[in-house]
């Protein structure tokens, strides 16, 4: 199972070539689209307990998979209240029991920010890890750079920790940040850089032989 991973491949050479325009497009423009009723019922849930300890810190984890990455999270953070999102149930029902300061929860990522912007959230973490790549030139609006929810993204403020397996993916998105003004490093983590796995595919490609990425911005 693991170590047998095909590292991305795409249609797409370089940063694509609409980038900036949609980009500044969402920037200039607010998403309306309905939110899932789900995702309602799941942030509610969250913004009770997160709002049971004032003043703690907000560590999001968006598309958590088996909440492998949330747990740790949970666990390196104690004075923090981690809440780990992934759209799959069956995915987080593998995820077994975690720490009090860690929740997890089924909902889908783009209304769960919404709903969190709304409510005036400010995140002192935020870690997208391994995010699917979309990696078809045609799907670039399916990433989270080139999504409507991206200024969303960014409003929730704190540091952002994006890791990918496709270099291509970063570099996007840290093109994105800078036409928000926002400015992020891009590193190649060696094998000692990264210690533990965080997440399930992270165990996966690492033992595939390929190349991991780290970006990191502030806002």
């Amino acid at each position: 199972m693991f170590g047998n991973s095909k590292p991305v491949a795409s249609n797409q050479a370089g940063i694509h070539e609409d980038l900036e325009r949609v980009v500044k497009r969402h920037l200039s423009s607010a998403w309306r689209a309905p939110v899932a009723a789900h995702t309602r019922a799941a942030f509610a849930e969250a913004d009770a307990w997160y709002r049971a300890s004032p003043g703690a810190p907000l560590i999001l984890d968006s598309g958590c998979g088996t909440g492998r990455s949330s747990r740790l999270l949970a666990q390196r953070h104690p004075e923090a209240r981690v809440i780990g999102l992934d759209q799959s149930a069956h995915r987080l029902a593998r995820s077994g029991s975690g720490p009090d300061n860690l929740l997890l929860l089924r909902a889908e990522c783009a209304d769960f920010w919404r709903l969190a912007e709304e409510a005036g959230w400010q995140l002192e973490a935020h870690y997208l890890l391994y995010p699917n790549p979309w990696p078809k030139a045609a799907h670039l609006k399916r990433r989270w750079h080139g999504h409507p929810v991206f200024p969303t993204m960014l409003a929730l403020g704190g540091r952002l920790t994006l890791r990918s397996n496709w270099g291509l993916y970063l570099q996007e998105m840290q093109a994105a940040l800078a036409l928000a003004g926002i400015s992020a490093s891009l590193d190649r983590l060696s094998a000692a850089a990264l210690g533990e796995p965080l997440t399930d595919f992270e165990l996966k490609y690492r033992e595939s032989g390929h190349d991991l990425w780290q970006l990191t911005a502030v806002f």
